[in-house]
Formats: C-alpha cells, structure tokens, sequence
C-alpha cells in the first residue's frame, strides 16, 4: 500500500447519481476509493474524482454473486490492505402494483438492494474486523419508513437494510465498527428524472424545505458518518429528506 494512503473505501453503485457524489465526496489524497458498476459510465466517475485531488478505481462486480464479491475485496485488500469504510449505495426499483407484480421484479430488487449489501458488508467486516476498525453505512430510502403505494419490492428491501443496519451494529460494535444507515427522500437522480414535472412539483410541495435533494446532499451525511466525529454513533438511521417525513 502507498504510503499516501491513510484510508480505503468502497462504494457500491460509484458510476453515477448519489453513488457518484458519494465518492467525490472521499476526494481526498490520503484515500483511496474503490466502487463497483454495471453501467457504462465508471471513468467518468474516475476522472471527477481525479480532478478532485483523489483517486478512484471502478470495477465491473455484481453484488449478487458472492464469488464476484470475494473477488471484488480480494483486488482491494491486495492493493491496499485494508477496508476502513463501506457504502452499501447500489440499488434499482421494478416498480408495479403488487398483485401484477411479475416475481422475477422482486427477486431481482431483493438480489441487489438486499442480498448485494448482506454479500458486501459480510466480506467487508471481516477484513474490518482484524483491524478492530470500521465504518458501515447503508442507503435506504424514506419509503423503507414511509411505505409507498407500487414499490412492495423496493420498500420491502429498503426497510430491510434499516433492520438489517441495527443488527450489523450490535454484533460488530465491540471490535469499534460502526453500522449506520442514510435514508435519503426525493433525490435529484436518473431515477428520479423520469417524474412527470407535475409530479415533482407536487411532492416538492409536501417537502418542508421546499426543494428536492442533491446526490451531495446524501454524500455530505455519508461522509459524516465515516469520519471521527461520529465514532459514537451506530445502529442510526438519517434521513436526509428535507422534512418530508419526521
């Protein structure tokens, strides 16, 4: 490992929306970043990170495959020797009432959104745990607390990384690794941009603050929670919403 680098992190689903600026968010010389992709965007994130006086590395790894993932923290732990912070960012959303929801929808949202974070953070602890150090942080959504009508997959996976979160955290806390989730609102993202104008404005309406979030809204609390200032904080769950659920 470089003598310049002080700490390593990984952020699954790096190549764009808030994975992205949660990466630029660990822009810095003494860290290293490493995240995952399925899309065809990763240099780009490379070179935003780059430019921001860090250094990023994306790899082509699918999270539901324990064999992808071993390999995935192999060629990090080779490079670097050591896992500090983890980002369980990756997700996607089939969306469908439930009683017309084809079954391959849910299993493919529950193989990302929950099985990618159990296969990650299992790999991930253990390298933390010979340290006797680390930092966890999940992305959930508001919905994971809320509910939402058409997303009984996404939900179901998103309220169970909260319950899963509290129960990494409880188990790991003695070696001083911390397990944290963000549950982010109505985000400015691909996945959000396809909402009819009018849809946005309405739910804007419902948000306190009056505006939606941005992916460095979500990155700046990620950041915070990855950091010292908040060695004392575990098992939480943040919802970086703007108000619109309390």
């Amino acid at each position: 490992m470089s003598d310049q680098v002080r700490r390593t992190v990984v952020v699954t689903g790096g190549s764009r929306g808030i994975g992205r600026a949660i990466c630029l968010s660990f822009a810095d010389p003494d860290t290293k970043v490493f995240f995952n992709y399925s899309s065809t965007e990763a240099e780009e994130t490379e070179k935003l990170v780059a430019e921001a006086g860090g250094s990023a590395t994306g790899l082509r790894v699918d999270i539901t495959s324990e064999g992808e993932v071993k390999g995935f923290f192999e060629t990090i732990l080779g490079e670097t020797g050591q896992v500090d912070v983890l980002v369980n960012n990756a997700g996607i959303a089939r969306d469908g009432l439930l009683v017309r929801m084809k079954e391959k929808d849910w299993d493919d949202v529950m193989d990302v959104n929950l099985k990618g974070v159990f296969h990650c953070t299992k790999t991930a602890a253990k390298a933390m745990l010979k340290k006797r150090y680390g930092r966890i942080i999940n992305v959930s959504s508001v919905v994971g607390a809320t509910g939402n009508p058409g997303q009984a997959n996404y939900v179901a996976s998103k309220a169970g990384i909260i319950g899963f979160t509290k129960a990494v955290a409880r188990e790991l806390a003695s070696r001083n690794i911390t397990a944290n989730a963000v549950a982010p609102g109505f985000i400015e993202t691909d996945m959000t941009a396809f909402l009819p104008e009018n849809a946005k404005k309405v739910m804007i309406t419902n948000i306190p603050l009056r505006r939606a979030g941005t992916p460095e809204d979500v990155g700046a609390v990620v950041v915070f929670l990855a950091s010292e200032s908040a060695a004392y904080i575990t098992g939480q769950v943040i919802h970086v919403n703007g108000g619109m659920y309390m």
